[in-house]
């Protein structure tokens, strides 16, 4: 804990230097100017009904335009503190949102809400198909994006152990249209693959508000080549071949470089449509749809030659791995029946439900022994009719100006059907009548009950109470687990009906303001349960040799959140500090484990016993530093990340993993960043992300860098140039990565990319 108490002492000084150096004190004016008019550090409130009790972080529209090279919607959260989204290239499926406390293989420990339609994937907690449908948004719809830090509002489900992100998107107050074209170029060189890898995107929208009547429809395209997103590598030789590149893995054991795999090429549609309707002056309804469609294949490239110098496999099935096809389409619904009459006693109704139309992902089942080519027969992995469906009725009602009482209930429920065929043509053959390599099928719901009072019971003090009830259920499980020769021949089938679940849990909530003057301290706590997902309970993979199976007898995560917030605002900008704490039993953490049901070791899910989550963030914004029209912004934040038990930890060398770091927490994390505004017409920004080391193997073995599956630490800079000629038109040049940093998070991480777009408004 001593680092923790220097960092924390260190922060304090931060702050207080800070706080000197940025001016006196003054009383913030309320903001009602039009948003494209202020500075890009006074962003107003969240408008929200419910009030909200944690610590936040929010970035404007007008801020992401100046200062962020945004090509997919998550970028929009690039520089926030403590958050890091895991994507490995334009228009990737997989980018999972990182928080303070949970690492990029957490999706189902965050939420992420584009206004009342869930983008979060809470069917699985992995980084592939539980990433949130961040495609749902186009970037020019957002208007806003907030962060809330912690389970401490009643209101979210247990899955906002790591906080939740608000998207609030825009509706027109008249006629208008838009288009706006992307480019971008990455330069990429690691092993013997050198190349430019590039991304064009084009966005249109159109609205209109006529009386009582809006609607915004927004269409995005984007085409996009990817760097390499694995490596193709091997333990030995292959006979009578060159080029091989000696390499070791993430624990230090062989792993020879053969090729690239994962060069990856997408087109990605989006068509999403909002309309509303102002029945009455606070009576509003809306229903909001969005398609989104994903045409991608996936090649590989050999570095191994024959003697004769001819290309060659060199035998290894890996590089069929990394060779696939894929067609989705994707169907989001939502509709909502708001009133805001600011009197006694309003409501939010919201149902939405997300559809696997068609998921279809095919590939070869191994190589030839000769020659760089793959075998005719191969898998087919489908998710057509997955599917998942979320309801929520809130209501509010304030009996005078002390309290504020919200209630409301919850109810989802979420399907997986994942079967994996057998094709006689991989790429284009029939799987209605193959064989099944394996099945996974099974269903989880969710019922809450949840209730809380803001009661401002001084002038400068206010206390949240709350709570939260949840019943939830895991039904329906079906497993198939198959093994096959080397040509694909299944040779032992495994069938098992899973057993149910069933688990009720209440979950507490308390918060502690007082507000004097420019200074705020925020006391929190807050009890959440994570209950397993559908992937986790059910689903079972197959890559290769590997298996990564479910564990049907998972129990819910149970996390206590403590936070103390002291902010400061003043002049142009404000300061933060946070220190928070997070103790979790039963984390649900996937593992290295042996089961008898499979001849190898397997890729495991299971409940370790009690990890716990220490640390401390700074956050500080301020316009017109040094000379009119700088600002700054950055963040730090330290965070101490142990696993204090674990009894049902398997290692062959008999180490115990009490006191480990909690695989894919960094240590520490950092931003900082200035814009620099001269007139009207020109922003200009640079700024920089570190991560710290992070582990992703719970003995904390995996300690050789940039390798394919490492977690290395990074410091990546960023920069921007915007140009606005008037209110209709403006164009923008950038470069992520100016310092082409090679960096493995997993997968290799783009090197230096150019960025430009140019947008036209109607």
């Amino acid at each position: 804990m001593s680092r923790l108490f220097r960092a924390a002492s260190a922060a304090a000084m931060l702050a207080a230097s800070c706080t000197a150096a940025f001016g006196q004190t003054i009383d913030l004016p309320e903001v009602t100017v039009n948003p494209d008019q202020k500075a890009a550090s006074d962003v107003p409130p969240i408008k929200e009904k419910f009030q909200l009790p944690q610590t936040s972080a929010s970035v404007t529209a007008q801020q992401v335009e100046q200062t962020i090279n945004i090509v997919d919607t998550e970028d929009a959260v690039k520089y926030l503190p403590s958050l890091f989204v895991r994507k490995r290239n334009y228009g990737d499926t997989q980018p999972v949102l990182a928080t303070r406390t949970w690492g990029v293989n957490s999706s189902a420990r965050s939420l992420v809400y584009a206004d009342d339609l869930l983008l979060s994937a809470l069917i699985a907690n992995n980084n592939s198909i539980g990433a949130p449908r961040w495609g749902l948004v186009t970037p020019d719809e957002i208007e806003r994006v907030d962060f809330l830090y912690g389970p401490f509002a009643a209101a979210y489900p247990g899955n906002s152990i790591g906080g939740v992100l608000l998207i609030t998107t825009k509706m027109p107050e008249k006629f208008e249209a838009s288009i706006k074209q992307t480019e971008a170029l990455q330069t990429f060189s690691r092993y013997d693959t050198n190349g430019n890898y590039r991304t064009d995107q084009t966005n249109l929208s159109t609205g209109n508000k006529n009386e009582n009547f809006s609607f915004l429809i927004t269409g995005n395209y984007q085409n996009s080549y990817s760097q390499p997103l694995s490596w193709i590598t091997t333990p030995g030789v292959p006979a009578k071949t060159t080029g091989l590149i000696p390499q070791l893995n993430k624990t230090g054991q062989v792993a020879n470089v053969a090729g690239a795999g994962g060069l990856l090429h997408t087109e990605m549609t989006n068509l999403n449509g909002k309309f509303a309707w102002d029945i009455t002056p606070w009576l509003q309804a809306k229903y909001m749809i969005g398609l989104w469609a994903n045409d991608g294949d996936s090649s590989v490239q050999t570095y191994l030659r024959t003697l004769g110098g001819v290309p060659t496999f060199g035998g290894i099935a890996g590089f069929a791995n990394s060779n696939y096809t894929i067609n989705q389409q994707h169907l989001a619904n939502a509709f909502t029946l708001k009133s805001d009459t600011g009197g006694l006693f309003d409501f939010d109704i919201a149902l939405s439900r997300y559809d696997y139309l068609e998921d279809i992902q095919r590939s070869p089942y191994g190589v030839t022994s000769t020659g760089p080519f793959f075998t005719t027969n191969g898998k087919i992995a489908r998710l057509d009719g997955t599917n998942w469906m979320n309801g929520d009725a809130k209501f509010i009602w304030r009996p005078n100006e002390a309290h504020e009482v919200s209630f409301g209930l919850h109810a989802d429920r979420y399907y997986l059907n994942n079967p994996t065929y057998a094709s006689t043509i991989w790429n284009s053959g029939p799987d209605a009548t193959s064989k099944m390599y394996t099945d996974s099928i099974g269903a989880t719901t969710t019922a809450a009950l949840w209730g809380q009072d803001a009661w401002r019971f001084a002038p400068d003090f206010k206390l949240t109470l709350g709570g939260r009830l949840e019943n939830w259920q895991a039904t329906q499980g079906f497993n198939l687990a198959t093994t096959a020769n080397s040509a694909g021949t299944i040779t032992r089938t495994t069938i098992q009906n899973q057993p149910e679940q069933d688990a009720t849990r209440f979950s507490p909530k308390a918060s502690l303001n007082w507000k004097p003057n420019e200074w705020q301290v925020t006391a929190s706590f807050g009890q959440a349960y994570r209950f397993p997902t559908v992937t986790e309970l059910y689903q079972i993979v197959q890559t290769g040799s590997v298996y990564a199976v479910p564990n049907p007898n998972l129990a819910p995560e149970n996390a206590l959140s403590e936070e103390l917030a002291i902010e400061r605002s003043f002049d142009g900008g404000k300061i933060r500090l946070s220190l928070f704490n997070e103790h979790v039993d039963d984390a649900l953490i996937q593992q290295t484990a042996f089961l008898a049901t499979y001849p190898v070791p397997v890729n495991y899910v299971t409940n370790v016993q009690a990890i716990r989550n220490t640390g401390i963030e700074i956050a500080a914004s301020k316009k017109d530093v040094f000379i009119a029209g700088l600002e700054m912004f950055g963040s730090v934040t330290y965070v101490d990340s142990r696993i204090l038990a674990d009894p049902t930890w398997a290692s062959a060398t008999g180490t115990s993993v009490v006191g480990k770091h909690v695989p894919y927490v960094p240590d520490w994390r950092a931003t900082i960043g200035a814009t620099y505004t001269p007139d009207q017409y020109w922003a200009y920004t640079v700024a920089a992300r570190y991560s710290g080391k992070q582990y992703s193997t719970l003995d904390n073995t995996d300690i050789i860098p940039n390798v394919y599956g490492a977690f290395d630490k990074f410091f990546v800079v960023d920069v921007k140039a915007r140009y606005k000629f008037n209110e209709q038109a403006s164009i923008s040049l950038g470069i992520d990565n100016i310092g082409n940093e090679s960096y493995t998070l997993f997968h290799p991480f783009p090197q230096r990319t150019f960025i430009a777009d140019a947008k036209i408004t109607f």
